[in-house]
């Protein structure tokens, strides 16, 4: 088992420190963490307890190996009475990161403010080192947050450059939060709002056609919020290159990768994107309640301080650009716990396979009379996550309803999204510990509800 998260000198020096400041540093931050190398570099102590070996072999091979991913949802203990497939609220901790949770809040109970002022700073900028490599940026480039809904409102409402008669721009797949704090800039900074709405069905030019055309429709658009993989319908939007239109424009962008990071394989370089909102504690499975936010360090400015952190004389660092108050520390002690969890199986392995699930049951529920599926098949615009409906049955009340059918004729658990210009959906969203069985049981039950 791996134990705690210590501090940040070289690997070689470890053996240096005295037995019993080694004991307290890794019993400070638990079980299940890394040790951190010369530089702040992350070095996995070993395996998380009961993950199995990595298959080896490209990772569409290794989606469809069911030993290995009988294995590995072994180590997720979730309730046997409802099939779960609304996995997109949080992510279910694996049995060794919930052991690790655990063990930080028995310790922290003990140690109490002892270890909170005299080496939780450490450690919290050692976990920072393990976030900032893990998602490809700085350490002084991401401040954690409690989850991408407040990343983001840090992001919006103190971004400076807007002046009054600005256009900021959203779309209708966006975090419906936080097209409020794009109506808030309104509000409080005189500028105007334009909404417009993707295609459906989408498609890849279609999708970069209806950006094309809103930034033509609104020339003064200084600022966009961008959704990398929507919540609503599970659409994965080209980022990349959105960014790029936007940027001859000389038009910002705050990005919405919420549900992405975990799920898809990226870092945060291949997007292009100065300033981006994570999560992890939806993909990456870390307990409830972290997150982050990313400024890239040219932009920094950009960015105003938060509220009473906006002192002069202060150090220029992004973790002034948000301010939390008390946290749960227990949650951030936990997310190296995580991250090995995550690593070990491999984020292209782990994409593939909730690809592979999705595909199981999207196949099937296409050739279906009076289903919809709301997302295409491109794999360009897909991870785990779609939404479905039956054909022209579109509002909140069909979607609840059928939400409920699902429920109780056929114990499934799903979750209406509205939002949409098209109407609301059923979200469908599985996990790591889903199996083939769980995706077939949903085709057979919308092949009944459809006839019905």
């Amino acid at each position: 088992m791996t134990k705690g998260l210590t501090d940040e000198r070289p690997l070689a020096e470890w053996a240096d420190v005295p037995s019993g400041r080694r004991a307290w540093l890794k019993g400070a931050v638990g079980a299940g963490a890394v040790l951190i190398g010369g530089g702040g570099q992350a070095v996995a102590a070993d395996a998380p307890p009961g993950l199995p070996p990595t298959p080896s072999g490209a990772a569409a091979d290794v989606a469809r190996q069911e030993a290995y991913w009988d294995q590995v949802a072994s180590l997720y203990k979730v309730d046997p009475t409802f099939t779960n497939l609304e996995n997109g609220f949080y992510g279910v901790l694996s049995r060794p990161v919930l052991a690790a949770y655990q063990g930080h809040i028995e310790r922290l109970n003990e140690q109490n403010s002892l270890y909170l002022r005299t080496q939780y700073g450490k450690d919290s900028d050692a976990i920072r080192n393990r976030v900032a490599a893990a998602v490809g940026a700085r350490p002084d480039e991401i401040a954690f947050t409690r989850g991408a809904t407040e990343a983001l409102q840090n992001l919006i409402t103190n971004y400076r450059s807007l002046k009054p008669g600005d256009t900021v721009l959203y779309s209708d797949v966006d975090y419906d939060s936080t097209q409020a704090q794009f109506d808030y800039l309104q509000q409080q900074r005189g500028v105007n709002v334009a909404r417009f709405n993707l295609p459906e069905p989408a498609t890849y030019q279609g999708i970069l056609d209806a950006y094309t055309k809103a930034f033509a429709d609104n020339p003064k658009a200084r600022l966009l919020l961008l959704t990398h993989l929507s919540h609503k319908n599970g659409l994965l939007l080209p980022v990349a290159e959105i960014i790029q239109l936007a940027r001859a424009r000389s038009i910002d962008v705050i990005v919405d990768a919420a549900h992405s990071w975990g799920q898809v394989d990226f870092k945060v370089t291949d997007l292009g994107a100065d300033f981006v909102a994570f999560n992890l504690h939806k993909w990456i499975g870390a307990p409830l309640g972290v997150g982050f936010l990313y400024i890239r360090k040219a932009r920094l400015a950009d960015i105003a301080p938060h509220l009473e952190l906006a002192k002069p004389g202060q150090p220029d660092d992004i973790r002034t650009r948000t301010h939390t108050g008390t946290t749960n520390t227990a949650n951030l002690l936990t997310v190296p716990d995580a991250l090995d969890f995550h690593e070990r199986i491999g984020i292209a392995n782990k994409s593939a396979r909730l690809r592979y699930l999705r595909d199981r049951w999207v196949q099937e529920a296409r050739q279906i009379k009076g289903v919809q599926v709301l997302i295409p098949d491109d794999p360009r615009l897909y991870a785990g996550i779609t939404a479905v409906r039956l054909e022209g049955r579109t509002s909140q009340a069909d979607n609840q309803g059928l939400v409920q059918r699902l429920r109780e004729r056929h114990g499934i658990f799903t979750v209406a999204r509205g939002g949409l210009a098209s109407g609301y959906g059923v979200r469908i969203t599985p996990a790591l510990f889903t199996r083939p069985t769980d995706v077939a049981k949903l085709a057979k039950a919308l092949r009944v509800e459809a006839a019905t």
